[in-house]
Protein backbone atom coordinates (compact mmCIF):
# COMPACT_ATOMS: atom_id res chain seq x y z
CA UNK A 1 0.00 0.00 0.00
CA UNK A 2 1.24 3.36 -1.08
CA UNK A 3 0.94 5.05 2.66
CA UNK A 4 2.03 8.56 1.34
CA UNK A 5 -0.56 8.94 -0.35
CA UNK A 6 -3.38 7.24 0.88
CA UNK A 7 -2.51 7.72 4.83
CA UNK A 8 -1.21 11.60 5.24
CA UNK A 9 1.70 11.26 7.47
CA UNK A 10 1.55 12.05 11.54
CA UNK A 11 5.26 12.83 11.84
CA UNK A 12 6.63 15.63 11.06
CA UNK A 13 9.32 16.38 8.49
CA UNK A 14 11.38 18.51 10.72
CA UNK A 15 15.54 18.34 10.52
CA UNK A 16 17.85 17.39 13.03
CA UNK A 17 21.54 17.41 12.79
CA UNK A 18 23.62 14.73 11.92
CA UNK A 19 27.03 13.52 12.98
CA UNK A 20 29.31 13.89 10.27
CA UNK A 21 29.83 11.90 7.19
CA UNK A 22 33.19 9.93 8.20
CA UNK A 23 32.53 10.13 11.69
CA UNK A 24 29.32 8.02 11.28
CA UNK A 25 31.09 5.73 8.96
CA UNK A 26 33.21 4.74 12.04
CA UNK A 27 30.77 4.35 14.68
CA UNK A 28 28.65 2.39 12.52
CA UNK A 29 31.23 0.24 11.51
CA UNK A 30 32.28 -0.20 15.26
CA UNK A 31 28.81 -0.90 16.19
CA UNK A 32 28.19 -3.67 13.12
CA UNK A 33 31.83 -5.27 14.40
CA UNK A 34 30.33 -5.54 18.11
CA UNK A 35 27.56 -7.01 17.21
CA UNK A 36 27.31 -10.46 17.15
CA UNK A 37 24.69 -13.53 16.14
CA UNK A 38 22.99 -15.20 18.86
CA UNK A 39 21.48 -19.10 18.97
CA UNK A 40 20.35 -18.57 22.47
CA UNK A 41 16.42 -19.22 22.17
CA UNK A 42 13.72 -20.12 24.25
CA UNK A 43 10.28 -20.77 24.47
CA UNK A 44 8.28 -20.10 27.83
CA UNK A 45 5.58 -22.57 27.26
CA UNK A 46 5.14 -25.20 24.22
CA UNK A 47 2.61 -22.95 22.48
CA UNK A 48 4.47 -19.54 23.45
CA UNK A 49 6.21 -17.78 20.90
CA UNK A 50 10.32 -18.19 20.53
CA UNK A 51 12.55 -16.17 21.66
CA UNK A 52 15.67 -14.95 20.65
CA UNK A 53 18.44 -13.65 22.86
CA UNK A 54 19.63 -9.91 21.97
CA UNK A 55 22.60 -8.80 23.53
CA UNK A 56 23.59 -5.65 24.82
CA UNK A 57 25.44 -2.98 22.94
CA UNK A 58 24.54 0.46 21.11
CA UNK A 59 23.70 1.63 18.05
CA UNK A 60 22.93 5.07 15.90
CA UNK A 61 19.07 5.25 15.86
CA UNK A 62 17.56 7.12 12.80
CA UNK A 63 18.79 7.39 9.52
CA UNK A 64 21.59 9.76 7.84
CA UNK A 65 20.50 13.05 5.92
CA UNK A 66 21.71 11.33 2.64
CA UNK A 67 19.99 8.09 3.04
CA UNK A 68 17.79 7.68 -0.24
CA UNK A 69 13.70 7.45 0.64
CA UNK A 70 14.78 9.18 4.40
CA UNK A 71 11.89 11.01 6.09
CA UNK A 72 13.02 13.98 8.40
CA UNK A 73 11.29 12.28 11.24
CA UNK A 74 14.13 9.72 11.09
CA UNK A 75 16.47 12.39 12.46
CA UNK A 76 18.40 13.30 14.14
CA UNK A 77 20.53 10.80 14.56
CA UNK A 78 21.76 9.72 18.36
CA UNK A 79 23.31 6.93 19.89
CA UNK A 80 21.36 4.75 21.67
CA UNK A 81 22.40 2.12 24.44
CA UNK A 82 20.69 -1.11 25.00
CA UNK A 83 20.14 -3.49 27.34
CA UNK A 84 20.35 -7.30 26.73
CA UNK A 85 16.49 -8.67 26.06
CA UNK A 86 14.50 -11.32 24.00
CA UNK A 87 12.41 -10.64 21.19
CA UNK A 88 10.45 -13.24 19.12
CA UNK A 89 12.08 -14.65 16.09
CA UNK A 90 9.31 -13.96 14.12
CA UNK A 91 5.53 -12.17 13.60
CA UNK A 92 3.20 -13.74 15.86
CA UNK A 93 0.86 -16.06 13.96
CA UNK A 94 -2.41 -16.36 12.97
CA UNK A 95 -2.33 -19.70 14.88
CA UNK A 96 -0.47 -18.39 17.88
CA UNK A 97 -3.34 -15.44 18.29
CA UNK A 98 -5.79 -17.98 17.85
CA UNK A 99 -4.80 -19.41 20.92
CA UNK A 100 -4.60 -16.28 22.57
CA UNK A 101 -8.46 -15.48 21.83
CA UNK A 102 -9.41 -18.90 22.60
CA UNK A 103 -7.71 -19.45 26.00
CA UNK A 104 -8.41 -15.63 26.95
CA UNK A 105 -11.97 -14.49 25.37
CA UNK A 106 -10.63 -11.67 24.41
CA UNK A 107 -12.59 -9.54 21.57
CA UNK A 108 -11.18 -7.99 18.57
CA UNK A 109 -12.85 -5.24 16.80
CA UNK A 110 -15.03 -6.37 14.47
CA UNK A 111 -13.33 -4.16 11.09
CA UNK A 112 -10.43 -3.76 9.74
CA UNK A 113 -9.30 -0.86 6.97
CA UNK A 114 -8.46 -2.77 3.78
CA UNK A 115 -8.69 -2.72 -0.08
CA UNK A 116 -12.01 -3.66 -0.91
CA UNK A 117 -13.18 -3.42 -4.74
CA UNK A 118 -10.60 -1.03 -5.52
CA UNK A 119 -11.60 1.10 -2.57
CA UNK A 120 -9.91 1.65 0.60
CA UNK A 121 -11.97 1.43 4.02
CA UNK A 122 -12.51 0.45 7.18
CA UNK A 123 -14.99 -2.17 6.30
CA UNK A 124 -16.72 -4.26 8.66
CA UNK A 125 -16.59 -7.93 8.94
CA UNK A 126 -12.87 -7.93 8.32
CA UNK A 127 -9.89 -8.70 11.01
CA UNK A 128 -7.24 -11.13 11.91
CA UNK A 129 -9.64 -14.36 10.98
CA UNK A 130 -10.57 -12.66 7.40
CA UNK A 131 -8.38 -9.41 6.02
CA UNK A 132 -9.38 -10.07 2.79
CA UNK A 133 -6.82 -11.88 1.46
CA UNK A 134 -6.03 -15.57 1.86
CA UNK A 135 -4.11 -16.92 4.99
CA UNK A 136 -2.60 -19.91 6.81
CA UNK A 137 -2.18 -19.78 10.41
CA UNK A 138 1.74 -19.89 9.67
CA UNK A 139 1.35 -16.26 8.26
CA UNK A 140 1.66 -13.76 10.82
CA UNK A 141 -1.83 -12.29 12.18
CA UNK A 142 -2.73 -8.74 10.80
CA UNK A 143 -5.87 -6.48 11.26
CA UNK A 144 -4.32 -6.06 14.80
CA UNK A 145 -4.64 -2.97 16.65
CA UNK A 146 -1.92 -1.35 19.12
CA UNK A 147 -4.38 -2.00 21.85
CA UNK A 148 -5.08 -5.83 20.67
CA UNK A 149 -1.31 -5.77 20.88
CA UNK A 150 -0.61 -4.93 24.01
CA UNK A 151 -3.41 -7.45 25.32
CA UNK A 152 -1.67 -10.16 23.78
CA UNK A 153 1.68 -9.90 25.19
CA UNK A 154 0.11 -9.12 28.73
CA UNK A 155 -1.87 -12.48 27.87
CA UNK A 156 1.57 -14.06 27.68
CA UNK A 157 2.77 -11.91 31.12
CA UNK A 158 0.11 -14.22 32.94
CA UNK A 159 0.60 -16.98 30.70
CA UNK A 160 3.82 -17.78 31.59
CA UNK A 161 4.55 -15.16 34.85
CA UNK A 162 8.02 -13.51 32.89
CA UNK A 163 8.06 -10.04 31.31
CA UNK A 164 6.33 -9.63 28.22
CA UNK A 165 5.70 -6.59 26.37
CA UNK A 166 5.58 -4.65 23.31
CA UNK A 167 9.47 -3.73 22.19
CA UNK A 168 10.20 -0.14 22.62
CA UNK A 169 10.74 1.45 19.55
CA UNK A 170 14.75 1.65 20.18
CA UNK A 171 14.91 -1.87 21.17
CA UNK A 172 12.81 -2.97 17.72
CA UNK A 173 15.61 -0.73 15.56
CA UNK A 174 18.72 -2.34 17.50
CA UNK A 175 17.41 -5.65 16.91
CA UNK A 176 16.52 -5.07 13.48
CA UNK A 177 19.98 -3.74 12.27
CA UNK A 178 21.91 -6.06 13.88
CA UNK A 179 24.74 -4.26 13.82
CA UNK A 180 24.45 -3.11 10.28
CA UNK A 181 24.21 0.80 9.14
CA UNK A 182 22.64 0.71 5.84
CA UNK A 183 19.17 1.06 5.08
CA UNK A 184 18.14 -2.17 5.04
CA UNK A 185 19.92 -5.02 7.03
CA UNK A 186 20.70 -6.49 3.89
CA UNK A 187 22.38 -3.60 2.54
CA UNK A 188 21.31 -0.25 -0.04
CA UNK A 189 19.25 -1.52 -2.66
CA UNK A 190 15.67 -2.40 -2.24
CA UNK A 191 15.80 -4.71 -5.20
CA UNK A 192 17.79 -7.39 -2.92
CA UNK A 193 14.63 -7.45 -0.79
CA UNK A 194 12.72 -10.73 -2.15
CA UNK A 195 15.75 -12.81 -0.37
CA UNK A 196 14.96 -11.36 2.77
CA UNK A 197 11.44 -10.08 3.14
CA UNK A 198 8.02 -10.63 2.08
CA UNK A 199 7.49 -6.93 0.11
CA UNK A 200 5.32 -5.27 -2.46
CA UNK A 201 6.97 -6.98 -5.50
CA UNK A 202 6.13 -8.30 -9.37
CA UNK A 203 4.10 -11.00 -7.55
CA UNK A 204 2.01 -8.35 -5.78
CA UNK A 205 1.78 -6.32 -8.51
CA UNK A 206 0.38 -8.98 -10.72
CA UNK A 207 -1.98 -10.19 -8.46
CA UNK A 208 -3.05 -7.67 -6.06
CA UNK A 209 -3.64 -4.52 -8.69
CA UNK A 210 -4.01 -1.65 -7.06
CA UNK A 211 -2.80 -1.79 -3.68
CA UNK A 212 0.66 -0.50 -4.10
CA UNK A 213 1.89 2.38 -6.96
CA UNK A 214 5.92 1.01 -6.14
CA UNK A 215 6.96 -2.30 -6.38
CA UNK A 216 10.20 -3.77 -5.80
CA UNK A 217 11.89 -4.72 -9.01
CA UNK A 218 12.02 -9.06 -7.38
CA UNK A 219 9.79 -11.49 -7.26
CA UNK A 220 9.14 -12.94 -3.44
CA UNK A 221 6.46 -15.90 -4.66
CA UNK A 222 3.84 -14.14 -2.70
CA UNK A 223 1.06 -11.58 -3.41
CA UNK A 224 0.15 -11.27 0.08
CA UNK A 225 1.55 -12.73 3.54
CA UNK A 226 3.96 -15.23 3.59
CA UNK A 227 4.72 -17.80 6.13
CA UNK A 228 6.93 -16.42 8.95
CA UNK A 229 10.95 -17.07 8.75
CA UNK A 230 10.42 -17.96 5.18
CA UNK A 231 13.07 -15.68 4.37
CA UNK A 232 16.67 -14.98 5.59
CA UNK A 233 17.26 -14.24 8.85
CA UNK A 234 18.97 -10.76 10.09
CA UNK A 235 22.56 -11.38 11.61
CA UNK A 236 20.88 -11.70 14.74
CA UNK A 237 18.45 -14.98 13.82
CA UNK A 238 15.57 -12.88 13.17
CA UNK A 239 12.85 -13.20 10.57
CA UNK A 240 10.92 -10.47 8.82
CA UNK A 241 12.14 -7.57 10.71
CA UNK A 242 11.44 -5.92 7.41
CA UNK A 243 8.21 -6.80 5.41
CA UNK A 244 5.23 -9.50 5.86
CA UNK A 245 3.38 -6.98 8.77
CA UNK A 246 4.07 -4.23 10.30
CA UNK A 247 5.01 -4.16 13.95
CA UNK A 248 3.53 -2.13 16.48
CA UNK A 249 5.82 -1.00 19.27
CA UNK A 250 5.50 0.54 22.75
CA UNK A 251 6.37 4.25 22.68
CA UNK A 252 3.91 7.34 21.68
CA UNK A 253 4.23 8.92 18.96
CA UNK A 254 6.75 11.70 18.39
CA UNK A 255 7.80 14.17 15.34
CA UNK A 256 10.96 13.74 15.37
CA UNK A 257 14.10 12.05 17.76
CA UNK A 258 14.90 15.22 19.50
CA UNK A 259 15.20 14.59 23.32
CA UNK A 260 14.60 11.00 22.67
CA UNK A 261 15.93 8.74 25.44
CA UNK A 262 19.56 7.51 25.06
CA UNK A 263 18.68 3.75 27.44
CA UNK A 264 16.59 2.55 24.81
CA UNK A 265 13.35 2.75 27.12
CA UNK A 266 10.30 3.65 25.72
CA UNK A 267 9.10 7.29 24.65
CA UNK A 268 6.09 7.45 26.73
CA UNK A 269 5.01 11.50 26.57
CA UNK A 270 3.40 13.23 23.70
CA UNK A 271 1.05 11.72 21.22
CA UNK A 272 0.12 8.86 23.10
CA UNK A 273 -3.39 8.73 21.45
CA UNK A 274 -1.18 7.38 18.23
CA UNK A 275 1.60 4.32 18.65
CA UNK A 276 4.32 3.80 16.13
CA UNK A 277 4.48 0.62 13.57
CA UNK A 278 8.06 -0.44 12.16
CA UNK A 279 9.60 -2.76 9.37
CA UNK A 280 7.40 -2.41 6.58
CA UNK A 281 4.79 -5.09 5.17
CA UNK A 282 3.65 -7.40 2.18
CA UNK A 283 2.17 -4.17 0.46
CA UNK A 284 5.34 -1.70 1.27
CA UNK A 285 7.25 -0.06 -1.30
CA UNK A 286 11.00 0.46 -1.48
CA UNK A 287 10.79 3.61 0.88
CA UNK A 288 9.01 2.31 3.16
CA UNK A 289 11.14 -1.20 3.39
CA UNK A 290 13.70 0.74 5.59
CA UNK A 291 15.16 0.31 9.17
CA UNK A 292 14.63 3.51 9.81
CA UNK A 293 11.16 3.83 8.76
CA UNK A 294 8.29 4.89 11.25
CA UNK A 295 4.61 5.40 11.09
CA UNK A 296 2.28 7.14 13.38
CA UNK A 297 -1.24 5.63 14.03
CA UNK A 298 -4.23 6.19 16.23
CA UNK A 299 -3.56 3.27 19.05
CA UNK A 300 -7.06 1.44 17.89
CA UNK A 301 -6.48 1.45 14.22
CA UNK A 302 -6.35 -1.82 12.47
CA UNK A 303 -5.02 -2.57 9.05
CA UNK A 304 -4.47 -5.55 6.89
CA UNK A 305 -1.09 -4.82 7.44
CA UNK A 306 -0.34 -4.15 11.03
CA UNK A 307 0.82 -7.25 13.29
CA UNK A 308 3.30 -7.54 16.24
CA UNK A 309 6.02 -9.05 17.70
CA UNK A 310 6.48 -9.33 21.24
CA UNK A 311 9.54 -8.70 23.56
CA UNK A 312 10.81 -10.46 26.46
CA UNK A 313 12.64 -9.00 29.83
CA UNK A 314 15.78 -10.69 30.93
CA UNK A 315 16.18 -12.60 33.04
Amino acid sequence: MDKDRFFPSLLSHRGGLVLGAQLLALLMMASAANAVATDKTFMDCADCPEMVTIPAGSFEMGSPNDEFGRFDAEGPLHRVEVAAFALAKTHVTRGQFADFVRDSGYQVGGSCYTLEGGRWEDRPGRGWRDPGYPQKDSHPAVCLSWGDARAYVEWLSRKTGKQYRLPTEAQWEYAARAGTSAARYWGQNPNQACTYANVMDSVGKAQAPGVALEAHDCADGYAYTAPVANFKANAFGLYDMLGNAWQWVDDCLQDDYVGAPADGRAWLVGKCKFRVLRGGSWNAKPRNVRTARRLGFKAGFRYFGSGLRPARMLP
